[in-house]
């Protein structure tokens, strides 16, 4: 037996102390940071790999914004494909495969495959994919009869605007907006569809300039998997061919052989694909890990608000000691820190940030956005929405259904012990509502440790202890808050 005799820190436990500074401005500094070796962020926030928090629509504007979104694995393996192709869809600076209809569909089959795929238009093709119009939206929204040709309601080709392979953006914009189109299809020499520029994709990137992308001006997604290596090896493949990012082995004890294993056998089979592992709480998980292959290490065991097992099993480390001494191993292996777990505000960011995290995983704080899952609900005339560990007994129920594809009989609830509760989070309103609150408490944080950047903001933190009187002075005291 060991006894660790030396305190944990939690955020509550520490404040950082002021620096001299010569920053102006919070514009002056500068929050990009590393998710991974080789995945740059603008911002250094990740919505968490939950049910509740992150499925496609949390995906695409954390990517908007500047950080990155975890696809949960509480699906099946086609929806979470399903989802990758989703969000890489949603802005592209030429969408290089667009969705394709012949002209014998009718309108109803039209309306079906926009309202699947989450698009507002389809080019209509030949058996050799040969340009025959274009048929929108609009074309078939008021259309009475369901069963009529898309033929005798589609823009045909001969009225069509086209470009070549080498159209630039600038090109595009301007027959975009000379002609008052919203859509350009690019053909190659015989007519034959090679891809296809949207006035709203334009608009997307004048209205996110710092949003995540790939080199083909794709938004960044990544995807939890678990450690099965058969089941998880199937998920990973149809998540790659659907173009996603990062891979993330999603495991509540990270610092196990099967999750060693399984980032061996991601790296080996998905070479260009950055690979996140976790969770681990020691500087020995993140050293195995990163000598397995892993791309980036994700710190916290039983930090999160709705995560409960610290009291279940009596394990875990207090966040701030676990980051800072993850975080030392981290920069001796060269991959970078993800602090998962326990962020309640801006304030405690910056102190993740401080001790040595590249970047922060959201959950709850996420949960009650427009862009989670899941429909708002109302008690006593407010909205809340639910949020639950990934470990709570529904989820787990859940995922014993999912893998089974069945039923779950009712010896399989009993079977369950739980990790994490479910709860309800109050309404918040936009994602980038939030993210905006987040960023501008790390902004000013840079300026009073007088950093310009996180990587100077570890070099710069000063942390000092302070007592319960010192928690309650921080906070709103001897008034009434109206």
């Amino acid at each position: 037996m060991k006894l660790r005799t030396d305190p944990g820190l939690t955020f509550d436990d520490v404040l950082l102390v002021p620096n001299r500074s010569g920053i102006r401005s919070r514009k002056d500094v500068s929050t990009e940071t590393w998710l991974t070796r080789d995945i740059h962020l603008h911002i250094p926030i990740v919505s968490a790999n939950m049910d509740t928090v992150t499925e496609t629509r949390m995906a695409i504007a954390m990517a908007q914004v500047g950080g990155i979104g975890i696809l949960h694995r509480f699906m099946s393996i086609e929806r979470q494909a399903e989802s990758v192709r989703r969000v890489k869809r949603a802005e592209n600076m030429v969408v290089e495969q667009p969705l394709q209809i012949e002209q014998t569909a009718t309108v109803s089959q039209a309306r079906q495959k926009m309202a699947e795929s989450d698009v507002g238009g389809l080019v209509v093709v030949d058996e050799n994919r040969r340009l025959l119009g274009v048929v929108t939206t609009r074309d078939v929204l008021l259309a009475e009869d369901g069963q009529t040709q898309i033929s005798s309601v589609m823009t045909p080709r001969d009225r069509l605007v086209v470009a070549g392979p080498g159209e630039t953006m600038s090109q595009a914009r301007l027959k975009l907006h000379e002609h008052r189109i919203e859509k350009l299809p690019l053909v190659d020499s015989e007519d034959r569809v090679i891809g296809l520029i949207t006035a709203q994709d334009i608009v997307k990137i004048q209205d996110h300039p710092n949003a995540t992308k790939d080199n083909r001006g794709r938004l960044l997604v990544g995807v939890a998997l678990g450690a099965r290596l058969s089941e998880d090896m199937a998920r990973a493949e149809a998540c790659a061919e659907a173009g996603a990012d990062v891979f993330v082995v999603d495991i509540a004890h990270g610092h196990s052989e099967h999750t060693i294993e399984m980032v061996r056998q991601l790296k080996s089979r998905f070479p260009s694909i950055q690979v996140i592992a976790g969770n681990v709480a020691t500087a020995a998980g993140v050293c195995d890990l990163a000598e397995a292959g892993a791309d980036a290490v994700k710190v916290g065991i039983g930090a999160g608000s709705i995560c409960i097992t610290r009291i279940v099993t009596g394990f875990g480390v207090p966040q701030l000691t676990a980051i800072a001494e993850c975080s030392e191993a981290g920069r001796k292996m060269g991959v970078p820190i993800i602090a998962d777990g326990g962020i309640r505000n801006s304030g405690d960011m910056v102190k993740a940030l401080a001790a040595g995290a590249s970047s922060v995983m959201l959950g709850s704080m996420l949960a009650g956005t427009e862009e989670s899952p899941g429909a708002p609900v109302v008690r006593d005339g407010r909205r809340y929405k639910v949020v639950r560990g990934m470990a709570s007994l529904s989820a787990n129920v859940e995922r014993r259904s999912i893998d089974g594809k069945g039923e779950v009989a009712d010896e399989d609830w009993a079977e369950v012990v739980p990790e994490g509760v479910e709860a309800v989070v109050p309404f918040r309103g936009a994602v980038a509502d939030i993210i905006y609150q987040m960023v501008g408490g790390l902004r000013s944080g840079l300026s009073y440790a007088g950093a310009r950047n996180i990587e100077e903001l570890w070099e710069k933190a000063e942390f000092i202890r302070v007592t319960p009187a010192g928690q309650r002075e921080s906070g709103p005291h001897d008034v009434s808050k109206i």
